[in-house]
């Protein structure tokens, strides 16, 4: 199975409007899709990325009536998004102060520098300095961040498990991850798992935690996360390879603007096997990305209905 990094990641909000305001003007986000969960076109899928809706830097989230939260293992627990240098990250900090946005101060966790903060409805998020690594950057010209402060992309995503031996197993074995280090975060310790270059864009992070109780979906947390995988024929390779474990799942799932494959994990969390192309501007112009709602063709002829159900952003 090859995989390259982190694809995009997906949350829950029961407040499209204020999570729209959020991510776009005070994280200073594109919004490169605005869409339909395709499994149910009551709800939003809004897509949060770079100018370039580049694959790696979306942040997505389904727009569900529903509860926060409650927080607890076999989870997705923390979302990083990446910035480059210590300055950006001061720059980040005094911007949350002016816009009420609670966070903590910049601190040193597993070599690099992060500040962690939340969204209107407690979304677990950090930036973390990467130092410029990773795909280059595409800043969006019409963001209210400054090109060398704005959000460059995704990653490390955190889960976490009560017991890891199960997941590293599938995470390596069967997803070809590395196993790179080790770390503590608290009280819990946190294991470090690799993907293709490596690198704060191409991690996940799995923090082992039996103290805790199962987490209850809601509002507030993270329905799944994607990860990378080039082309059709990784994709068709990783498809066969869950085959071959015997490893439940999806099959190959047509996203119109790219090909997925879900499953899940030992403890229940979804992953998501996604593929960087097509892409968003396969049914927009590049620079109008997000500016109406977009339907892939087999959602087309039903636009009416599923607009009149829809909540204006």
């Amino acid at each position: 199975m090859k995989l390259t990094g982190i694809h995009h990641l997906t949350a829950v909000t029961a407040d499209a409007p204020g999570n729209h305001d959020f991510y776009t003007r005070a994280l200073g986000m594109r919004l490169v899709k605005k869409t339909v969960n395709q499994d149910d076109v009551s709800a939003y899928h809004l897509f949060y990325g770079d100018g370039q809706a580049s694959p790696g830097s979306d942040i997505t989230f389904f727009d569900w009536p529903v509860e926060r939260e409650r927080r607890g293992t076999h989870s997705i627990v923390h979302t990083a998004l990446r910035v480059n240098g210590e300055k950006t990250l001061q720059w980040w900090k005094d911007r949350f102060d002016a816009h009420h946005i609670a966070h903590g101060g910049i601190i040193e966790r597993d070599g690099r520098l992060w500040i962690d903060f939340e969204d209107r409805e407690g979304q677990r998020l950090g930036l973390v300095d990467d130092g410029g690594k990773g795909d280059e950057s595409h800043p969006w010209d019409r963001s209210s961040v400054p090109p060398e402060h704005q959000i460059r992309g995704l990653g490390p995503i955190t889960i976490s498990v009560p017991q890891i031996e199960r997941t590293a197993l599938v995470l390596t074995a069967g997803m070809n991850m590395r196993a790179a280090r080790e770390y503590r975060r608290g009280e819990s310790p946190v294991h470090v798992f690799e993907m293709g270059e490596g690198g704060p864009a191409a991690e996940l992070h799995v923090a082992v935690e039996p103290h805790l109780p199962p987490a209850q979906p809601g509002a507030g947390g993270v329905h799944h996360v994607a990860f990378r995988t080039p082309d059709e024929q990784t994709y068709q390779d990783a498809a066969a390879r869950l085959q071959a474990m015997r490893a439940p799942s999806s099959g190959p799932v047509d996203r119109y603007y790219f090909k997925s494959l879900y499953f899940r994990e030992p403890n229940g969390i979804l992953f998501e096997i996604a593929t960087d192309g097509p892409g968003f501007a396969t049914d927009e112009p590049m620079d109008k990305l997000g500016e109406r709602l977009a339907l892939p063709p087999f959602l087309e002829p039903r636009r009416a209905q599923i607009e009149a159900g829809l909540k204006p952003l």
